[in-house]
């Protein structure tokens, strides 16, 4: 398994208090919490590398690409977003986290806006399992929580998910859809709702085995190709046309 983990990186260089959580960058940590799971070739990406760290030969060489954005989704180049989404197309794996359902690579493929409520008040979230059956949610309590975490509240503006894995309560009393799966093309997409950049929520043993889960559920498949093509010529006879 093949993993990258992209994140701004914009954060952590200009707001003390991230850095002083985050202080060798959230994609780190989350590189870090994958090793902890047994994934050995994780590599990162920054906004401000050249082609954000995101080139045709790393993409190539990916086989799940996560995505933490925020402050600079309008930063990131049209080229670079059509050229992960043709990954995607074709079967590499993309988890979505926190404030990148804002990303335009997560609009272009959920076709929305995916606008939500939010509120910075660091309060209680509380996690539920909605489909303990499926591959995510693979070792997980019932629910977990959160200490402290920026609330989304419903309605999210994203299509009706494939799975809906977790949905989270928050101290406040919204809801929301916090662990939503779908295919596009060969890819496959989870969106993982926590992560707010002034909280530690990167290094939750839950959220870390929630995003491994992730990871092993969208890893890319050997399914056919998705072709567009004209088929002039048919699979079986056809009668001759009157």
């Amino acid at each position: 398994m093949r993993i990258t983990v992209w994140n701004e990186g914009r954060h952590e260089q200009k707001n003390e208090k991230v850095k002083a959580v985050y202080p060798t960058g959230i994609h780190s940590v989350i590189a870090d919490g994958l090793r902890e799971h047994g994934f050995t070739e994780v590599r990162t990406a920054t906004l401000d590398e050249p082609e954000h760290g995101l080139t045709a030969d790393v993409l190539a060489a990916t086989d799940v690409l996560l995505w933490w954005g925020h402050m600079a989704h309008g930063d990131v180049k049209d080229e670079i977003v059509e050229r992960v989404y043709q990954r995607v197309m074709d079967g590499m794996g993309l988890i979505v986290l926190h404030s990148g359902h804002h990303s335009k690579i997560f609009k272009k493929l959920m076709g929305v806006n995916a606008d939500l409520k939010w509120r910075e008040a660091n309060e209680k979230e509380r996690l539920w399992v909605v489909n303990p059956a499926h591959p995510i949610a693979d070792g997980l309590p019932d629910y977990f929580e959160l200490p402290h975490e920026e609330m989304y509240g419903e309605p999210f503006g994203i299509p009706e998910p494939d799975s809906l894995v977790l949905v989270s309560w928050f101290q406040g009393g919204e809801i929301f859809r916090s662990g939503c799966c779908f295919y596009r093309g060969r890819g496959k997409v989870f969106y993982f709702r926590p992560g707010h950049e002034t909280f530690p929520t990167y290094y939750d043993k839950n959220v870390r085995h929630v995003i491994a889960n992730g990871v092993r559920w969208a890893a890319p498949t050997n399914g056919p190709r998705v072709w567009v093509e004209n088929r002039t010529v048919p699979l079986e006879p056809l009668p001759d046309a009157e």
